[in-house]
């Protein structure tokens, strides 16, 4: 049998705490969210003054990314390069910059999907967040 890496409790906590210090510092209104290599959700934070919509947003990008096993972008360009048939993808809503997938060992365990701000300033936190994992400590 083969095994694979996962997301614990205290890696979404890592993750999430290194992701909202990104936008803190860069004084951007955005909600946070993290799902598991299946798209479910494992957290959800919308910061002071983000966007209501930007909460149902940013779980869609991670839940895209997740499932993709890629960025969400990706999708954004392939539709915006002219294939927009693939608007009609099951399952996959969020198809913005935005969503970053979490890839451990060449696994996909999970992934981050921030809403709130630009969309390559939105990547740029979930990429934050993601790295805190490789830090020592």
């Amino acid at each position: 049998m083969k095994t694979k890496p996962f997301l614990s409790a205290a890696d979404v906590r890592l993750i999430a705490e290194a992701a909202e210090r990104e936008a803190l510092a860069n004084q951007w209104a955005v909600t946070i969210a993290i799902v598991d290599d299946g798209g479910h959700p494992l957290w959800l934070q919308r910061l002071d003054g983000a966007a209501p919509l930007s909460a149902q947003i940013a779980p869609a990008k991670a839940r895209t990314a997740a499932l993709g096993r890629r960025e969400s972008k990706v999708y954004e360009d392939m539709i915006n390069g002219g294939r927009v048939s693939f608007l009609s993808a099951p399952l996959i809503e969020g198809m913005l910059e935005g969503g970053v997938p979490v890839l451990v060992d060449g696994h996909c365990i999970g992934a981050v999907g921030v809403s709130g701000v630009k969309s390559a300033e939105d990547a740029q936190i979930a990429r934050a967040g993601i790295a805190a994992l490789a830090q020592p400590g």
